[in-house]
């Protein structure tokens, strides 16, 4: 399955193309996670929070690519899209394993992918540096075998994102 997740509403034209799942976070409800561990705990595998991020983050998890669009902040990802991801822990368990020579969690039903990860906005080479080793970090709890990094501003998204899903039909 590929998956184009974003923390921006894309143009219709534009994600209507080919054969993948779009989701836009901008209509979505996703709250906080609340760090209560009962995915781990109570309801394996499920995050007791009922609301949108559990229909998104299996999804995630069974993705073969993915393209993520976000605007960064301070070297991090913009708010939705964080809040997202970490309400994908779920397909994660909690014990560990030793994967690189780092310690790092069991995947639950994981697929290895290749991720494009476009990120915007006015930034700073600091910022960057910061997100990029962020992502490579990780890149091995999200069982990326191979990601990519386009940094774009605001106004070149959407010509960004059509670049990657001309790749993907490629």
């Amino acid at each position: 399955m590929k998956l184009l997740l974003s923390d921006r509403e894309l143009p219709a034209e534009l994600v209507k193309r080919g054969d993948y799942k779009y989701i836009s976070l901008v209509q979505k409800k996703i709250h906080n996670c609340t760090g209560c561990f009962g995915c781990w705990v109570r309801t394996p595998g499920k995050c007791v929070i009922r609301d949108d991020a559990t229909e998104i983050y299996p999804l995630i998890a069974q993705s073969e690519k993915l393209i993520y669009v976000s605007r960064i902040y301070l070297g991090s990802y913009d708010i939705p899209m964080k809040i997202m991801l970490e309400r994908a822990i779920p397909v994660q368990k909690a014990f560990i394993r030793i994967h690189g020579g780092e310690t790092h969690h069991v995947q639950r039903d994981v697929k290895e992918k290749e991720a494009v990860i476009i990120g915007y906005g006015n930034l700073s080479e600091k910022e960057k540096n910061l997100f990029e080793n962020l992502v490579e970090r990780n890149a091995k709890n999200m069982s990326f075998k191979r990601w990519r990094i386009s940094f774009v501003e605001e106004n070149e998204v959407d010509e960004a994102v059509i670049k990657e899903l001309d790749l993907w039909e490629n």
